[in-house]
């Protein structure tokens, strides 16, 4: 890599700290403060660096304004297709991906078993938000004011003995999906369709969207299903690293 280049990148890293004087910079980078103050200016001349009245450095608003074009212009089914589909081989049982959206959680995309029984589950079809592993996993995610605005604000329709009953166990069930990091459904929708999700967190460790595996209980046991945990939580993870330009 360019020296200069190599230099720059480093400086964003110190500003975003908060705003930095000429000669902190300098040291940071181990170099005169000549050089940091010409790179300083590059970096000021395309927006990416911002110069203070008092003299001291900050991003720039084109570094985020570039942040957030990256970002809304990802798709998440795209990125994470390839790693559902080899879950899916993996396992041989249906992989979904859902997202929040206002009050719902949606499927926007699934990969089916290869068993001849299969799921009724639909792309862009909401998913019952008190008892799904992907609803339980993205909901979790929510700030505690929210979570329980939420909570208090739905129906608990009772689909089987298991159903989530009240908003009460419900934020307790939510509490417990973000200490753990995961979920399930073990017959809570259907009894006899078992289910365990885990989030793919994006940019800062946000959920933006929840990677689950589902089968029937005629094809495997729920204790079976659980066990495929570490497998769908190191999908979940790849495909939250190529979301955010991570290495593993």
């Amino acid at each position: 890599m360019s020296q200069s280049v190599e230099r720059a990148l480093r400086i964003l890293p110190v500003l975003a700290q908060g705003p930095t004087g000429l000669g902190e910079v300098a040291q940071a980078l181990d170099v005169h403060k000549s050089t940091a103050l010409r790179l300083l200016r590059t970096l000021h001349e395309h927006g990416l660096v911002y110069r203070q009245a008092d003299g001291r450095y900050r991003l720039g608003a084109r570094l985020f304004a570039l942040a957030a074009e990256a970002v809304e212009n990802l798709d998440i089914r795209e990125i994470a297709h390839p790693h559902l589909a080899a879950l899916n081989a993996q396992t041989g049982h249906t992989v979904h991906l859902a997202l929040h959206q206002d009050d719902e959680v949606l499927y926007v995309d699934k990969v089916d078993s290869r068993y001849p029984v299969r799921m009724y589950s639909r792309i862009g079809r909401p998913v019952p938000l008190t008892v799904a592993a992907v609803a339980k996993v993205l909901l979790a995610d929510l700030d505690d004011t929210e979570r329980r605005a939420l909570a208090e604000r739905i129906d608990y329709p009772r689909y089987t003995a298991r159903s989530t009953p009240d908003a009460e166990s419900f934020l307790r069930e939510l509490d417990l999906v973000r200490a753990q990091g995961w979920a399930a459904d073990l017959g809570g929708h259907e009894e006899s369709v078992n289910c365990v999700g885990a989030p793919v967190r994006g940019p800062g460790g946000r959920v933006v969207a929840a990677v689950s595996v589902s089968a029937p209980s005629m094809v495997v046991t729920g204790e079976e299903l659980l066990a495929l945990l570490p497998q769908v939580l190191r999908t979940a993870e790849a495909i939250g690293n190529d979301y955010s330009g991570e290495t593993a």
